[in-house]
């Protein structure tokens, strides 16, 4: 199976084809794979070398004269480290694009906490009007590019290395599905999360849900889940800065008693960077580990 990296070279590519008003921003990350593209679309496929700012402005600069900017590079340097452009040059000024990163939390141990970004959709959440999709499989991740690149609004499409077995349908209204029911409590699983979450709950009297776009947070999705019980146990689980969305999941159960437990990337830096199954497994991330913190939440 390719890479969702590799899927939204390949779709980028044909977008860039087939749609004149689409333009590719790049900071040489990826860059090879675009050689096609970049020949063949010199005016609208533009590497601003290792300049992160300058990538965003550009990109929004694209924007304000009418083009779709598909704007890419490492999640750390494409949020993180150029973050007052995105603020300013996307939000402040009111215009559009999609924002497409690699690298997630820590695809590339190897390069170090610089190439790590757990906190790039938390960063994000402070900003008005972004939508953020976290696919799951690269079919997934085609779907979402292609669903972001027909519109005018302010995405964030995060690609990541690991990737679930099988893709289900995405795109759309945007909900979370409803992959497994029960009665004990929710599990919301974000993007590639979802096997570790369906091996880990096996066996337990939970609702699993499928989430690929987390903002906006379907609030509907998840009191539907919860139904008529007098009280809602959910846990969200996230390939980034645990914590992120329980405020969301907060807001939506306002009006009834509930817990929320979120799982995801703890704010300590491991420094032994190791492969991305043992980031994985230090974080709790894996079945055993999220099958050991589910079950304690829910008594089982």
């Amino acid at each position: 199976m390719d890479t969702m990296r590799d899927r939204f070279i390949e779709t980028t590519s044909r977008l860039l084809d087939e749609d004149p008003r689409l333009a590719l921003v790049l900071a040489e990350i990826s860059r090879d794979g675009f050689d096609r593209a970049e020949r063949a679309h010199r005016h609208r496929v533009v590497n601003v070398g290792i300049r992160e700012q300058l990538l965003i402005g550009a990109g929004a600069g694209m924007a304000l004269t009418g083009l779709r900017p598909i704007v890419h590079t490492f999640a750390s340097f494409l949020v993180e480290r150029p973050f007052e452009q995105v603020k300013l040059d996307f939000g402040h000024q009111g215009v559009g694009g999609v924002l497409v990163s690699a690298g997630a939390s820590y695809d590339w141990p190897a390069g170090g906490f610089t190439h790590m970004a757990p906190g790039d959709v938390a960063l994000l959440d402070t900003l008005d009007g972004w939508t953020v999709h976290v696919p799951g499989h690269p079919d997934e991740a085609e779907a979402l590019l292609r669903e972001a690149a027909a519109g005018d609004g302010r995405v964030y499409v995060r690609l990541s290395l690991q990737s679930n077995d099988r893709a289900r349908p995405v795109g759309g209204a945007g909900g979370f599905t409803t992959v497994r029911q029960g009665k004990d409590g929710v599990v919301i699983a974000v993007g590639p999360m979802l096997d570790n979450v369906l091996a880990a709950t096996e066996g337990l009297d939970v609702s699993v849900m499928y989430a690929t776009t987390v903002r906006p947070f379907d609030g509907d999705g998840l009191r539907r889940a919860v139904g008529d019980r007098p009280a809602a146990d959910v846990v969200v689980v996230e390939p980034y800065l645990a914590g992120t969305s329980t405020g969301a999941a907060n807001d939506a159960l306002a009006a009834l008693p509930h817990r929320i437990l979120g799982l995801g990337v703890a704010r300590e830096e491991l420094r032994r960077y190791g492969q991305m199954d043992e980031h994985l497994t230090a974080h709790g991330l894996d079945p055993r580990g999220l099958r050991q913190r589910i079950g304690a939440f829910l008594g089982q």
